[in-house]
């Protein structure tokens, strides 16, 4: 797999209030944050851009509000911000889905560096880092989605259907994949890519 010099990782609301479970029950991949740790560190390493989204919910009782100890990056982010080459950082603030609607604007940062393809990893998979995904598709960005380095919870749909994590994880994959929208790949497969 061959991505270019300046292909982007895009982080998705790794944060501290994902780790209240009972606010969202079972959730599903367990290696997700060692892959994402993972991902970060090779793009590190290669000179390669990151973007940091952090979700800033509006919900007074959201573990992910601003001023609440749920809104930071998890540990294991927070270490490794700021460890890049010099202008190849965003932290991006939203209070929506998609990174692209955030603070300051990820899609004229990107299109001023001139960069064409984007990694996506981070939580959840068919929320956050699905409608991110998806969106840089629609803006014309090739994009990764390294499944893999992901997470969600199952949910309740309308009717009472219902979802395990699981089930959602595979119907982002087969949606995105399948729709056009990226390339469902590996960590490992993203990994390689960019120490070569």
């Amino acid at each position: 797999m061959e991505i270019t010099e300046n292909a982007a990782l895009v982080v998705i609301d790794v944060q501290q209030g994902f780790e209240e479970m009972e606010r969202w029950g079972v959730r599903n991949n367990p290696e997700a944050d060692d892959n994402i740790a993972a991902l970060i560190d090779a793009w590190q390493a290669s000179g390669r851009p990151v973007v940091f989204a952090r979700h800033d919910s509006t919900e007074p009782d959201s573990p992910l509000r601003p001023g609440y100890v749920g809104n930071g990056f998890k540990e294991y982010v927070e270490r490794r911000r700021g460890k890049g080459a010099a202008g190849s950082e965003l932290l991006v603030a939203k209070t929506v889905n998609s990174a692209f609607y955030g603070t300051p604007d990820p899609d004229a940062w990107l299109k001023a560096a001139g960069i064409r393809q984007v990694v996506v990893a981070g939580i959840q998979t068919n929320m956050c880092a699905e409608t991110t995904a998806r969106m840089a598709g629609n803006l014309g960005y090739e994009v990764f989605f390294a499944l893999d380095a992901t997470y969600t919870f199952g949910l309740e749909g309308p009717w009472g259907w219902e979802l395990s994590a699981q089930e959602l994880a595979r119907a982002t994959a087969v949606s995105l994949h399948g729709g056009g929208f990226a390339k469902v790949v590996t960590t490992e497969e993203m990994v390689g890519a960019a120490s070569i």
